[in-house]
């Protein structure tokens, strides 16, 4: 994020507290129980937000160097994806072209062949049928027509971008709705990986977005943690197309306040959290960046896994 708009964020923020209000969300909104336990609106956004939608698999720096690796199932399809040893980043359906067996069953590692467990035909990181055991037996075989099949992949701004198709359209630019030049300023492509947690959760995804999009409950659910650091039910709010930007207080910005603006850094006195359709977060902590990626399970509207 440009100086310039941390600027402008602080001085909206210390102007809200200073008025005693929070953003306007413009009136009330009734949001029916059904819309977090209907199976059939489930079964619409798994098609419509998951399985057709370019998803964040990860950050740059899961795949840190050129033979690493990386899997997931968290949107219907088994995913592969690879740095090569140009350091390129590679996606593909994680699927022998055999018999349909998943090829590599490890979630992250080390190698340049990935061999299926059924049959032991093997692929290299770039995709390619490398090897085919007695391979005479089949007659002629054309290899360069049985590679893995590739999925859209692009690696911009230290997020791993996926679409789930191989026919799909991946526009990260698009997809940000005007986020990129924010995005690229973080220089989040030169983070090295801390470690990463899965919590199975017995709770609607939504429902989980809907609880980390707002900060009102801090003083009273929080009251013990988050509440001596966090000013509650206060932030700044901005759009762009179906992404936005909820930027939460820290009570260090009582300080920062009265300092010359040339120093005023954001993620010293706030939390820029932006939401990423349908389900990513990306939080810019004072370390780093925190990736939160929230899936539903495909078949029970009121469980997830983060």
């Amino acid at each position: 994020m440009k100086h310039e708009e941390q600027v402008r964020l602080i001085k909206e923020i210390t102007a809200r507290m200073d008025r005693g209000e929070n953003v306007d969300a413009g009136g009330f909104r009734k949001n029916p129980a059904s819309v977090y336990t209907c199976r059939d609106l489930l079964e619409r956004e798994w098609d419509a937000f998951f399985r057709s939608h370019p998803q964040v698999i990860g950050m740059s720096a899961d795949l840190p160097e050129p033979g690493t690796f990386m899997t997931c199932e968290d949107f219907g399809v088994p995913v592969l994806a690879t740095r090569d040893k140009r350091g390129g980043f590679r996606a593909f359906v994680n699927v022998c072209r055999h018999r349909n067996v998943v090829v590599e069953g490890d979630e992250k590692g080390k190698r340049s062949r990935f061999t299926c467990p059924f049959h032991a035909w093997t692929y290299s990181n770039e995709g390619k049928l490398v090897s085919v055991p007695k391979e005479s037996h089949f007659g002629e075989i054309d290899k360069s027509c049985l590679g893995l099949v590739p999925l859209p992949a692009v690696e911009r701004y230290g997020l791993l971008w996926v679409h789930p198709q191989p026919d799909g359209r991946l526009d990260v630019e698009q997809l940000l709705g005007g986020l990129a030049p924010e995005f690229d300023a973080w220089n989040w492509d030169r983070l090295v990986r801390f470690g990463e947690d899965t919590y199975d959760v017995p709770l609607n995804w939504k429902l989980a977005m809907d609880t980390f999009g707002e900060t009102y409950h801090f003083t009273a659910l929080h009251r013990n943690t988050l509440a001596a650091e966090f000013h509650g039910n206060i932030q700044a709010y901005d759009a762009y197309g179906r992404n936005h930007r909820m930027t939460l207080v820290l009570k260090a910005i009582d300080q920062m306040r009265h300092e010359p603006e040339e120093k005023w850094d954001i993620r010293q006195c706030a939390l820029p959290a932006y939401y990423l359709f349908p389900s990513v977060q990306v939080l810019a902590v004072r370390f780093g960046v925190v990736l939160v990626r929230a899936y539903p399970d495909a078949k029970d509207p009121a469980r997830h896994t983060s």
